[in-house]
């Protein structure tokens, strides 16, 4: 487990149009890459449990910040964090280290871009690993137009597009108390008012559940989002329907080697029809909830070293 002292130095690398902060282990296992992808509202720090025990493995571990994140670039323009610009990043990331292909591990958004990548750039991905956000099969109408249908305008997808700019600004006034609500382990299925959840945790001043992790660790996340703001990250919602028209051509069918970890106390439920879309998929459930890496460090760690030794 590497903590906020020891985790390594960035480098800062240009790729695709932009600058991402990069964080990396076992550099003397070159020729063996695997590249971790963070969810929203994270951080490259999320995977902080699984670097030193993927480097001791034998694995030349690269953690990006993605556009948005941290020190990497926050473009202003909407349409750059779409999925074909975060997939981008990734093919050119691999470039910058001379790698054709590389297993990729994500979680939440991140597992978005990985199987976008998987859509877009099949020749880049070896394996997946995904944890928490199974494969989002292409509905009839665009996403988000698909779940205002279903869910009602509060839900927080829907809200990010429908309202821009409102639950930016109250989540960047209420950052601290916003992250440490998010940031909670042991958390029952279901939240009260789930269609707008995160301007309520934003708010909330008695949250549910035990902290994820020490102030020391939180105070990372939190200085990264003081110094972006959420609008970069919240951006990747807002190019939900722009992605679809992107993958509509893609082959919906993923045939890559996939390990999909999930939550059994998550509020993203298991997918019914994920071995329908990736045949080659074997599941994992961990009992934890939604931040499955950094609640169940070391359950994580053996599904997915027992995985790839297979």
């Amino acid at each position: 487990m590497l903590n906020r002292v020891d985790f390594p130095k960035p480098t800062r690398i240009t790729v695709n149009g932009v600058e991402l902060e990069v964080f990396e282990a076992g550099r003397e296992n070159a020729g063996n890459p695997i590249v971790l992808c963070h969810g929203w509202p994270e951080h490259a720090f999320s995977w902080r449990h699984q670097m030193p025990i993927l480097a001791a493995a034998g694995y030349h571990v690269i953690v990006p910040n993605q556009r948005g994140y941290g020190n990497s670039s926050c473009p202003s323009d909407v349409a750059a964090y779409d999925i074909a610009h975060l997939t981008g990043d990734l093919v050119a990331l691999l470039e910058h280290y001379g790698y054709k292909e590389a297993t990729f591990v994500g979680h939440d958004w991140g597992a978005s871009v990985v199987w976008g990548l998987a859509l877009l750039h099949p020749e880049r991905v070896s394996k997946i690993i995904n944890l928490a956000l199974p494969y989002q099969a292409r509905t009839e109408k665009p996403w988000i137009e698909f779940m205002e249908e279903f869910l009602g305008s509060d839900y927080y997808f829907v809200h990010f597009n429908r309202q821009p700019g409102m639950a930016d600004a109250v989540l960047d006034e209420n950052t601290a108390q916003f992250l440490r609500n998010m940031f909670r382990k042991n958390v029952p299925a279901a939240l009260p008012e789930p269609g707008m959840m995160m301007i309520n945790l934003a708010k909330a001043q008695a949250p549910r559940g035990e902290p994820l992790m020490s102030d020391s660790e939180l105070d990372v996340f939190v200085t990264a989002f003081k110094k972006t703001g959420f609008t970069s990250s919240i951006n990747w919602y807002r190019n939900l329907d722009r992605n679809w028209h992107i993958l509509a051509n893609a082959n919906p069918i993923i045939h890559k080697p996939t390990l999909m970890i999930y939550g059994v106390r998550d509020l993203i439920p298991k997918s019914e029809t994920l071995a329908d879309f990736v045949p080659n998929v074997e599941v994992v459930s961990l009992e934890c909830g939604h931040c499955i890496q950094q609640e169940k460090p070391q359950e994580t760690n053996e599904a997915i070293l027992n995985w790839l030794e297979r």
